[in-house]
């Protein structure tokens, strides 16, 4: 294998070599180790070990972190290998087959791994025949249009290359809000020990509930900011940026996460000013609410104890950081009106989850009880529909199969219940992908767009409509196709699918899982506006994909979603009774 200088396990997977590692990130270590076999072309049998090892994994229920060896060779396909390896990143946050790929590839390449749509064979062509090592020096190749010259690749895969490259040059340094969060209570956490006697608040785009963070931001009070500097730079989960920084302000960078980070040191009796003033849009503060006074106005005037009493002292409700965008939240505020906003023991039911009867970790029957077991009275299962072979999309004998195995869960597991539902692909001209004599035989159907997503706005509207105004689609799923930090959505017409949703009586899903969060929570208050009901579902291609509701949960929020216009909110008597009348009136 070519020498390189290499990167660690490590600073690819920020925080493994936590003592409490999720199996999540040992599981993303062998599917590293597995690209990076099949980058330098070694054995296939050496990397299907590892992608065997994957799928064994992805079931496992129990923490793999602190498991014996014994233990771990006790599971049925984890030989003495896997499991020697499993101990190893316990021990230090990797092991040596990892290290040993790692130091022979250059960075750039590795980072070439996380392009969408080019696998590791394709890097290895990029790497070798172009001589590309950094993902600056790839994207100069497709500006020069030497990559649709090479073999297997052509025009359209070097623009789709090339656009994958600017999309992640721009989005470079920033984390998913799920990535971020736990990060920064650890920090707060840390900064509340570091200073026992001291007021400490995280704010800014954490606090704000924002999808993407860029930056953690706090507000320490403190009469003493050259002591406090001096603490600050000592500890290890912060790196000083001397020429940033000032003496009211350490910036830098958190260890952990690689985020850049500010913590702002302003006297105790400013405190309550500067945690509102850093935990709200720039258009919230600037909006004016008499002809003269807005909340900048009101922070000048004098200091205040608490963000409860400068809104207060404005004349209005105490307004929650995530809904201080500026949209319509201060008038609402001033006539007392603001929604009580969805919480999470509001839900009742789990939507839009997949088994192993497509590409789910899980049998129908454990993501039933699981989900029974976390308190929920139904689950809604809506596996990918036929046209998703790629994902063991579920062919009209599987559809039968499985809906008989609910029936039989059904009997077993009540009360609780599990409704019948699919994931149907929305072809490319709209239509489902199932005739109606078995699109009538699911309870409810969430209708998304998984193919030819390089579509303009006209065409990727009219699309959606033609689905929504399909009798059979009862909710419409992720309704951008986006990834966030990864890959831009299809632009749409909000509006007009929005009003197409109101028109035909069609739920629209949050999508919670972090990567998506679509419907974007910019479009929640239209939705609302026109009476279209929410449902926030996880997606979950695993039991542990439920936690992720959380996200949704907090999307919704800021969008000033309320329990009454959460369709999951609703109890399962209300739900059955919902999808029966909605088929009966199917013509």
């Amino acid at each position: 294998m070519p020498e390189a200088k290499g990167l660690s396990a490590f600073s690819i997977f920020v925080g493994i070599r936590d003592i409490a590692l999720e199996n999540k990130k040992i599981i993303k270590l062998f599917k590293l180790t597995a690209e990076l076999l099949e980058l330098h072309d070694e054995n296939p049998f050496k990397v299907r070990s590892y992608t065997n090892a994957v799928g064994v994994l992805e079931l496992v229920e129990a923490p793999l972190a602190g498991m014996s060896q014994r233990e771990l060779e006790s599971m049925q396909g984890v030989g003495k290998g896997i499991a020697s390896k499993i101990i190893e990143i316990n021990t230090t946050g990797s092991f040596e087959e990892l290290d040993q790929m790692l130091a022979a590839t250059p960075p750039g390449v590795v980072e070439m791994l996380r392009i969408k749509g080019i696998g590791p064979k394709k890097v290895r062509n990029l790497w070798q025949e172009l001589g590309a090592e950094t993902v600056e020096e790839l994207l100069e190749a497709c500006e020069q249009d030497k990559v649709s010259k090479l073999k297997g690749f052509g025009a359209k895969t070097q623009e789709n290359i090339k656009q994958a490259l600017l999309f992640t040059q721009e989005n470079r340094g920033k984390l998913l809000y799920a990535e971020a969060e736990a990060g920064a209570e650890e920090l707060l956490q840390r900064l509340k020990e570091a200073f026992p006697d001291t007021q400490v608040e995280l704010v800014g785009q954490v606090r704000r509930r924002l999808e993407i963070v860029e930056e953690l931001q706090f507000i320490l009070a403190t009469d003493t900011p050259v002591s406090v500097q001096q603490e600050l730079n000592m500890l290890e989960e912060l790196r000083r940026d001397e020429k940033a920084s000032g003496p009211f302000a350490w910036r830098g960078y958190h260890t952990v996460s690689d985020l850049r980070t500010e913590i702002k040191l302003v006297p105790t009796e400013h405190f309550a000013n500067e945690v509102l003033l850093h935990s709200a849009a720039p258009e919230h503060l600037a909006q004016y609410f008499t002809s003269s006074t807005n909340l900048l106005t009101v922070l000048r005037e004098q200091s205040y104890t608490s963000e409860a009493d400068i809104y207060k002292s404005a004349g209005m409700a105490y307004i929650e950081p995530e809904l201080r965008e500026g949209t319509n939240e201060l008038t609402l505020a001033l006539e007392n009106k603001l929604p009580k906003l969805l919480e999470m023991s509001d839900l009742k039911g789990v939507l839009h989850n997949h088994s192993t009867y497509s590409d789910g970790a899980h049998t129908l029957e454990q993501m039933a009880t699981y989900c029974r077991d976390m308190g929920y009275q139904y689950l809604g299962i809506s596996d990918h529909s036929k046209t998703a072979s790629y994902a063991g999309g579920l062919r009209e004998g599987d559809v039968l199969r499985q809906q008989k195995e609910i029936d039989e869960l059904n009997k077993k597991l009540a009360p609780f219940k599990i409704f019948k539902g699919i994931e149907s692909d929305i072809l490319g001209d709209g239509s489902l992908d199932y005739d109606a004599d078995i699109l009538q035989t699911f309870d409810f159907i969430v209708a998304s767009v998984h193919s030819s997503l390089n579509m303009d706005e006209k065409k990727a509207t009219t699309r959606l409509i033609t689905a929504i105004e399909n009798p059979y689609t009862t909710m419409l799923g992720h309704p951008t196709g986006r990834l966030l930090l990864r890959r831009e959505g299809y632009p749409i017409n909000h509006r007009m699918v929005i009003d197409a949703c109101a028109a035909n009586n069609v739920i629209i899903e949050i999508n919670s899982n972090p990567w998506r969060l679509d419907l974007d929570w910019r479009w929640v208050q239209y939705a609302l506006e026109k009476g279209v009901m929410l449902s926030i579902n996880p997606d979950a291609h695993h039991t542990s994909g439920y936690n992720d509701m959380k996200y949704g949960v907090l999307i919704g929020r800021k969008g000033g979603l309320t329990k009454e216009m959460t369709f999951n909110a609703k109890p399962v008597e209300e739900v059955e009774k919902y999808f029966r009348s909605r088929k009966e009136n199917i013509k």
